[in-house]
């Protein structure tokens, strides 16, 4: 009676390799990705990320009926900012009106959004709701980066900022910006807090 041995079974030396250059080069190609700056389009935000923030945390802010406006971070509440110039009309109340409609598509949400006009708006600016009208200061103003347009910007336009619960102004939007922008950064924030 023959014994048979049994033959060696050849192991396929070519998928250890295959598996090390899969993982490596997904490495290799996520840092490229990474630090050529590209990000994918879903964390991209519309607005200008402001690095450092503003602080407004110490700038105590009053409405036009004198009283305080206290921020007031436990409610969790985001502001919409605005601080146009003396005489701005038409473009400010198309401004005002945009915004009043990113507050209401804000949905549930929002009851955690305020829309802050700095200084007094005109008369045509729809009152009530989400808008609180906030007098002006040298404090309130310093804590706002680049109030005015800058090179480039729509000279005759508002920036628009937003506030975080705490009062750190954390986005700039230039004149002119796509309110849809601001309210899909905005809806970004609110889910994350």
């Amino acid at each position: 009676m023959t014994s048979q041995i049994p033959t060696p079974v050849r192991r396929n030396r070519w998928l250890p390799l295959a598996v090390a250059g899969l993982f490596f080069g997904s490495l290799l190609l996520a840092g490229v990705l990474r630090f050529s700056g590209w990000q994918p389009a879903a964390t991209k935000a519309h607005g200008e990320l402001l690095h450092p923030p503003g602080d407004l945390r110490r700038v105590v802010l009053r409405l036009d009926d004198g009283s305080a406006y206290g921020w007031q971070p436990s409610r969790r509440i985001w502001r919409i900012a605005l601080a146009p110039p003396a005489g701005c009309t038409s473009s400010c109340v198309q401004l005002a009106r945009q915004l009043m409609t990113v507050w209401q598509l804000m949905g549930q949400d929002s009851d955690r959004v305020q829309v802050l006009w700095i200084g007094e708006p005109p008369r045509e600016v729809p009152r009530g709701g989400a808008l609180r009208i906030v007098r002006s200061s040298a404090g309130l103003l310093a804590g706002l980066p680049r109030p005015q347009p800058a090179a480039g910007e729509d000279p005759r336009g508002v920036p628009v900022y937003l506030i975080d619960p705490n009062g750190f102004v954390v986005m700039r939007y230039a004149p002119g910006s796509d309110p849809a922008g601001l309210r899909a950064d905005l809806a970004k924030l609110l889910k994350l807090m």
